[in-house]
């Protein structure tokens, strides 16, 4: 029996699915074993629509285990490979909201950083260029309200590497909220403070320009652009998402 309800399906058509994922839920199928958002929501489209035999969904982007948020899955194989050609062009948008622990010294700006991962224990470094296995890494970072002595922040990725963002923030000494990992102690336990709240990309057939957003303050009406709640994940009475005005602070883009 699975231990998540029906995946909350936000868009779908012959091409795509958007979807929220739930925090401490793989995006696809790893060596734990574990239930994943890409097998769920095969069975989602299985059942949906009766199929037999395999069903094809494309894994187009990955979503860390305890991060929650929008993630986009192509129905065909054409929609899957003009995706991934729209994130190696940067046609591909994806942002953030973050609690830092503690407040950058300058409210906006842009991390540079080459990150090497250890396959080892699943941990990712700051490392130097040129190092071997070391991967460029760019981000921007908006600071959108501080309170308690944690800043709620605006990501927005550059480039798409394994726990970036986790890491380029505590590398400036303001790990993400709940990140014990790579914040230590510093980082206060609790869940991970991080959520993929926006995408953007250009339809893979039809060529507009689509966006999504993950907002708790709005209604849920699916089109080419959506706003849509929240839901379960973050709860807005949860620490230390309920320390700050979220619907407030975002603002349209």
């Amino acid at each position: 029996m699975s231990n998540y309800s029906e995946p909350t399906v936000l868009y779908e058509d012959n091409h795509l699915l958007v979807v929220l994922k739930p925090q401490n839920l793989g995006s696809c199928p790893d060596e734990s074993g574990d239930e994943n958002m890409l097998d769920l929501l095969k069975e989602y489209l299985r059942r949906k629509y009766d199929k037999k035999g395999n069903v094809f969904l494309g894994l187009v982007h990955r979503l860390d285990r305890p991060t929650g948020g929008l993630m986009v899955f192509a129905k065909t194989s054409k929609a899957a490979s003009r995706l991934a050609e729209q994130m190696k062009k940067g046609d591909f948008e994806k942002r953030y909201l973050a609690v830092l622990v503690g407040a950058p010294h300058e409210e906006s700006g842009r991390l540079t950083n080459w990150l090497k991962k250890s396959d080892v224990n699943n941990t990712v470094y700051l490392s130097t260029q040129g190092a071997v296995g070391a991967k460029l890494a760019v981000l921007d970072y908006r600071i959108l309200e501080t309170k308690d002595g944690l800043s709620l922040a605006e990501i927005k990725l550059h480039t798409g590497r394994s726990h970036q963002i986790r890491v380029q923030m505590a590398g400036i000494s303001h790990p993400v909220y709940g990140d014990l990992r790579y914040g230590g102690e510093r980082a206060q336990k609790g869940k991970l403070a991080l959520w993929a709240y926006s995408l953007a990309f250009f339809h893979p057939v039809e060529g507009f320009r689509m966006q999504f957003a993950a907002d708790p303050a709005a209604g849920s009406a699916p089109s080419q652009r959506c706003r849509l709640r929240f839901l379960s994940e973050p709860p807005a009475d949860e620490a230390p998402w309920n320390r700050f005005d979220v619907a407030s602070a975002v603002k349209p883009y």
